[in-house]
């Protein structure tokens, strides 16, 4: 069993999830006249509360590499369940999540789905991912922000890279807009694993590449060149040593006291 850390800390959390964060969100979700502000900072408390109760600690880097204009797409490696909850966490921008669909129908995983307006996707159905690649794009056209994983899954690849789906590097040749690397180190460690006690992980920020960058390069070949920097950036990390972790990070998102 690879999720016993999944399971075991759910359960501690399983009260305050089921009759109070869940009736929260629910309630928000129904209300018509709720704003995007307030779906926001519902998803931002589900997410925060689970992260600091599965005794998680992320360093975040690269900051100041998020776009001053929305509108963006980052494409991220992708370790386990924890891979989109900080990378959200950790921008603090109203953004969306292109979201394997079952994954998205369980139990939170949906409210915050919801709250965030994320995009579902059938990874076996094409017809699905078509659709699913329609509705990115309209987000991103419309000014909203979304995190896409190009690996489309994962297994037990924890900080090495699988292959790219090129599909999903559509949205950006379509909207023509800029794309921000996300690089997850340890990620899995959060919510994949059988270890109960504190973790630490890590995000790093990568230089955006606007589209002059990339323009006139097919969907292989920007793949390509988000995931050799991508890359790049894995083998700094892995090359670390323990102690160097957390120096110069902009900001720490703690576990719990």
């Amino acid at each position: 069993m690879k999720n016993f850390r999944f399971i075991w800390h759910g359960l501690w959390v399983a009260p305050y999830t089921l009759f109070r964060l869940i009736p929260q969100a629910n309630r928000i979700i129904r209300n018509e006249q709720s704003t995007v502000e307030e779906r926001f900072q519902m998803a931002w408390k589900i997410v925060n509360f689970m992260r600091r109760h599965f005794k998680t600690k992320t360093y975040v880097y690269g900051l100041e590499n998020i776009p001053k204009e929305d509108g963006f797409v980052t494409y991220s490696n992708h370790q386990g369940k924890y891979d989109a909850l900080c990378i959200f966490e950790a921008m603090d921008r109203h953004t969306s999540v292109l979201w394997e669909r079952k994954q998205a129908s369980r139990i939170l995983s949906r409210q915050i789905c919801s709250l965030i307006d994320a995009v579902k996707i059938d990874l076996q159905d094409p017809r699905d991912i078509v659709n699913a690649i329609s509705k990115c794009t309209d987000i991103v056209n419309s000014g909203r922000n979304i995190i896409i994983f190009p690996e489309g899954g994962y297994t037990d690849n924890h900080n090495e890279m699988q292959d790219f789906n090129t599909g999903c590097f559509t949205v950006n040749l379509r909207t023509k807009c800029t794309i921000v690397p996300v690089v997850l180190y340890d990620a899995y460690k959060a919510m994949n694993t059988n270890h109960l006690g504190r973790v630490e992980t890590q995000v790093h920020i990568l230089p955006s590449i606007p589209y002059s960058e990339y323009e006139g390069l097919k969907k292989a070949e920007i793949a390509e060149l988000v995931k050799a920097r991508i890359e790049k950036k894995l083998q700094e990390l892995r090359a670390q040593s323990p102690d160097q972790i957390g120096i110069g990070a902009d900001k720490i998102l703690e576990y719990k006291k």
